[in-house]
């Protein structure tokens, strides 16, 4: 537990103010402060740097208050040193923020006493704080959906699998009433998705394409198409050892998707939703695809294989497509698709892509106010000489690794209809350090900004 609602507080149970202050503002609440509570702060060295706070006692030596220091930066991780370093207890914000400040900072709070325990228990007791009732239900709402992601980011293939990734799904499904199918192994041929089916069939654990439906079939149609592959390791284009340590996040498009649909369907928002997963791992066997081999796509373009480590828009083209066929009025896709973006980008700041441009502005914009950010890139057309076969229709892998992101945008454009807005994320799903409010592992990056935009949208 990180959060308590003020019904669940115990009459006579003590909750701690938490009280933010600037650098600049400081001295003027030394103003005002008592001299027992001045000397307090001198002697611990308390200046209002962003992140530093210090618990002021009364005169009995109990916690009578805690100042912390905050700035103009932003509001999201303005509290992860407090849930990271405060004693256990339940502690309340008293300021003058603005209800969309609170949020922000209740989920920094949340995302800060994150713990992935499945395999080791956390024991450690840690601070609650109380939520106001005008932010208690999406404060929480938020947290669940993101620490969604990055529960399954961090389990391993072993447990985290096609087959399991499916459980995910259910479970989801289950509890928003929505409506689910699967297509599974040599069904994908039949039913016509051969790329998934080309990619996954090296695996004992067979690919399936998972699907998931919500909302009353009258609204406009949401398609969110996530890249489930649960481990990558590069086919018979072998990764190194370095490059298979982390690919049991190669599947961080289709949690980011799966959160993206909880979001959706707990906020009731007007639209029917379809959730696409192409779920698959990348293995090597005597029946795995190989470079040079000829596939087949859902939508009839073929593609000449230069690379088998570039599956990952192999799988989605054959969602992209089928996702175009029911007439949508927005398709959005995740994936962690190259490393191209992080090299462009760096690992916090996901490239986001759209044939329509003023769908890409409005999710960078609410991105920006919901301090979850992303940066727009161009599906610059002259590349597109890179991703071409003389063989084939396409090629999955540019003929040279400058603009990799760009490439391979442009590949998966080539399964959306030009007229369907489409947006597509190459988000990194992973903190690769800790920070405050980001421990090291799975992480949704661009999650909250593709739903605000959905909010703006459809309401």
């Amino acid at each position: 537990m990180c959060f308590l609602s003020i019904s669940e507080l115990q009459d006579d149970q003590t909750v701690i103010p938490l009280v933010p202050v600037t650098m600049t503002g400081l001295e003027q609440w030394n103003e005002q402060a008592s001299p027992f509570q001045r000397n307090w702060l001198a002697g611990s060295g308390f200046k209002a740097s962003p992140g530093q706070f210090c618990s002021v006692p009364d005169t009995n030596g109990d916690s009578q208050f805690c100042l912390f220091g905050t700035d103009d930066q932003g509001f999201l991780y303005g509290l992860a040193s407090l849930a990271a370093g405060l004693p256990p207890g339940a502690y309340r914000l008293e300021c003058d923020w603005s209800r969309a400040e609170r949020l922000q900072a209740s989920l920094g709070w949340g995302l800060a006493s994150y713990c992935f325990d499945r395999y080791k228990v956390d024991s450690k007791p840690r601070p609650d704080l109380v939520l106001e009732a005008d932010i208690d239900s999406e404060a929480r709402s938020l947290l669940t959906a993101q620490n969604l992601v990055r529960d399954l980011v961090n389990t391993p293939t072993e447990h985290m699998g096609p087959s399991q990734l499916a459980d995910e799904v259910t479970r989801e499904s289950d509890e928003f009433d929505a409506t689910i199918s699967y297509i599974t192994g040599d069904d994908l041929l039949t039913r016509n998705f051969p790329a998934i089916h080309a990619v996954g069939r090296a695996s004992s654990s067979e690919p399936r394409l998972l699907e998931l439906n919500w909302g009353d079939e009258n609204a406009p149609l949401l398609v969110v198409v996530g890249k489930g592959v649960c481990f990558d390791t590069g086919g018979l284009d072998l990764k190194s050892a370095a490059g298979m340590q982390l690919m049991k996040k190669d599947m961080g498009g289709a949690a980011h998707a799966l959160a993206l649909a909880r979001l959706v369907m707990e906020h009731q928002l007007p639209v029917r939703l379809k959730l696409l997963i192409p779920a698959v791992e990348n293995s090597v066997s005597g029946n795995a695809y190989r470079p040079g081999d000829i596939i087949p796509t859902r939508k009839g373009l073929s593609v000449e294989i230069g690379n088998t480590d570039a599956e990952g828009r192999v799988v989605l083209s054959d969602a992209l497509a089928y996702a175009c066929e029911s007439d949508p009025d927005l398709v959005i896709d995740f994936a962690t698709l190259t490393g191209a973006a992080r090299i462009a980008l760096g690992a916090d700041l996901p490239p986001v892509f759209s044939n329509h441009d003023d769908v890409a502005e409005g999710i960078k914009a609410t991105g920006d106010e919901a301090e979850d950010p992303l940066w727009i890139m161009p599906l610059y057309q002259p590349y597109r000489k890179q991703i071409e076969s003389p063989i084939a229709d396409l090629n999955n892998s540019g003929k040279t690794s400058y603009g990799g992101c760009i490439t391979a945008a442009l590949f998966l454009e080539s399964f959306v209809e030009p007229e369907i807005p489409w947006v597509h994320i190459d988000t990194f799903a992973w903190n690769q350090t800790d920070r405050p409010g980001r421990p090291q592992g799975g992480e949704a990056l661009g999650l909250r900004a593709v739903f605000r935009y959905l909010q703006s949208r459809y309401i």
